[in-house]
C-alpha cells in the first residue's frame, strides 16, 4: 500500500468526517454519523467490532440578549446551559471572597477579572477538576443566583482557540449562563447595582453516542492501543482536533488488515473528549476497570497533520526497549520528530493508570498548546491539513506496532 493511496484516502476520510457531515458534537446526529462511519469503515478491513453506548445531550443556541436600562449588551449562550427570561439587580463578584461572601440570591450575577481567568472544569469531568474549580462551582450553586453573565478573554489551554472562551461549560450545571468579551465586560461594570434583564434561549436535547472499538489478534501477552476522539466542539469542522487522528486509525485498519500476531490491537474512537463530562472515556475507564495492566501501550493521536512544522511523538513513561523502537522507526520517516510532552488528550487516561503512552500530534501545536487560535473555531478546517503528514504518520505507526 503505497503513500500516494494513504494520501488519496485521508483527503476522502477528511472529506467525510469534516465536510459531509455537519458537525460531530456529542449526542447529535452527526456525531452517530460519524461513528458509523468509523465503524463499517474498520469493519470492512476485518476488524472485530465493539461498541459501547451511552446517553449524551445535544444542544441548540437560541441566541441571548442582555439589557440595562436602554443599553445592550453583546452576550452568547453558554453551552449546554439552561434558557432564562430574567429580570433582577446586576450584583458582581471578581473573586473567591467576593463570591463567598456577597449576597445575590435572585440577582443576575456578574463574573469577572480573577474568576474568569480560566474556563471552569464541569462538576463530573473527574480527569482533571483543580480544588479552586470545584469550590468556585460550590459557591456558585449555593448562591442562588437567578442568572450568570461571565466576562472571559483567551484560555487557549483549557477552552481552545475561541475567544471569548465559555466560562462554564456544563450539561450538569443548571444555574442558566450566558458569557461575553472582557471589552463588553468593562461597559458593563457601571451598571452593576442596575436593573438588567437577561433572555436566553438555550435548549438540551437527550441523545445518544457510543464509542467504537475495532479488535484484531490473540488476547494474549499485552494489548496495543490506539485511540482517537472522533467527536469535535460545535461550530467547528473539526479537522485537526480530531478529524485527522481518525483518519490515521481509518489508514492503519487497512495498513494492518492482515495482522495475525501475538499482540491485540485496539483501534478505539473515543466518543466524548470536547464534551463536558467526557462519557465515551468514562464508559472504556468502567469496561476496562481491572484490565489496564494488560496494556502494554497506548498511542494517542490527537492535533496530527497540521500544515505547519513536523509531526511529533511525544513519549510518556516508556519502557527504553520500546522507547529505542520508537526511535529507531522515526530516523525512517524524516517528518516525524521527538515531541514535547503535552497532558491534554486521552493519552492521560492511561498514564493515570500506569501505562506507558506516545501522544501522536503537530510539533507546532504541542509548541502552541496555550496560545494558539484555532481549534474549536471555524479555523479548523480541511485548509489547515496536510494529508501527506497523515499518510507518513500512519505508515511509522504501522511499522511501530509490527516491530512490538
Amino acid at each position: 500500500m503505497n503513500k500516494h493511496y494513504l494520501y488519496e484516502k485521508s483527503v476522502s476520510c477528511l472529506k467525510v468526517l469534516c465536510s459531509d457531515i455537519a458537525e460531530r458534537c456529542v449526542g447529535s446526529e452527526g456525531n452517530r454519523k460519524a461513528t458509523k462511519f468509523f465503524r463499517e469503515s474498520i469493519s470492512s478491513s476485518g476488524w472485530e467490532i465493539i461498541c459501547q453506548e451511552f446517553d449524551a445531550i445535544d444542544w441548540k443556541d437560541g441566541g441571548s440578549v442582555l439589557k440595562v436600562n436602554d443599553t445592550v449588551f453583546k452576550v452568547f449562550v453558554s453551552p449546554y446551559s439552561r434558557g432564562c427570561s430574567v429580570q433582577s439587580g446586576l450584583a458582581s463578584a471578581q473573586n473567591i471572597s467576593e463570591l463567598e461572601n456577597g449576597s445575590f440570591k435572585g440577582k443576575i450575577l456578574f463574573l469577572h477579572g480573577e474568576l474568569a481567568k480560566e474556563q471552569l472544569m464541569p462538576k463530573n469531568f473527574v480527569f482533571y477538576n483543580p480544588e479552586e474549580h470545584r469550590r468556585i462551582i460550590a459557591l456558585l450553586e449555593k448562591s442562588n443566583a437567578k442568572a450568570l453573565i461571565c466576562a472571559t478573554g483567551r484560555n487557549a489551554s483549557l477552552a481552545g482557540g475561541v475567544y471569548p472562551f465559555p466560562l462554564i461549560e456544563d450539561g450538569d450545571f443548571d444555574i442558566p449562563s450566558v458569557y461575553m468579551t472582557e471589552e463588553e465586560g468593562k461597559k458593563l461594570i457601571p451598571h452593576i447595582g442596575k436593573e438588567a434583564t437577561l433572555h436566553s434561549e438555550s435548549e438540551r436535547i437527550p441523545g445518544t453516542g457510543y464509542n467504537v472499538i475495532g479488535k484484531k489478534g490473540k488476547d494474549g501477552s499485552g494489548r496495543i492501543v490506539v485511540s482517537a476522539h472522533i467527536d469535535s466542539k460545535k461550530g467547528t469542522p473539526g479537522a485537526i482536533d480530531n478529524a485527522t487522528g481518525v483518519t490515521v486509525m481509518l489508514l492503519l485498519a487497512e495498513l494492518l488488515k492482515d495482522y495475525s500476531g501475538e499482540r491485540q490491537i485496539e483501534l478505539v474512537a473515543f466518543n466524548g473528549e470536547d464534551y463536558f463530562s467526557v462519557p465515551g472515556q468514562m464508559k472504556y475507564v468502567e469496561a476496562n476497570q481491572d484490565k489496564f495492566g494488560n496494556i502494554l501501550l497506548n498511542i494517542n493521536i490527537d492535533g496530527a497533520g497540521y500544515k505547519k512544522g513536523k509531526s511529533a511523538f511525544s513519549f510518556f513513561d516508556l519502557p527504553d526497549d520500546m522507547k529505542n523502537k520508537a526511535l529507531d522507526v522515526m530516523k525512517e520517516y524524516p517528518g516525524i520528530i521527538e515531541g514535547t510532552p503535552w497532558p491534554q488528550g486521552d493519552h492521560g487516561i492511561f498514564i493515570q493508570y500506569g501505562r506507558p503512552a506516545i501522544a501522536v500530534s503537530s510539533q507546532w501545536f504541542a509548541e502552541n498548546i496555550s496560545n494558539q487560535t484555532i481549534t474549536h473555531t471555524p479555523k479548523d478546517n480541511i485548509d489547515i491539513v496536510d494529508c501527506h503528514k497523515i499518510a507518513e504518520i500512519a505508515l511509522g505507526l504501522n511499522q511501530l506496532i509490527r516491530e512490538i
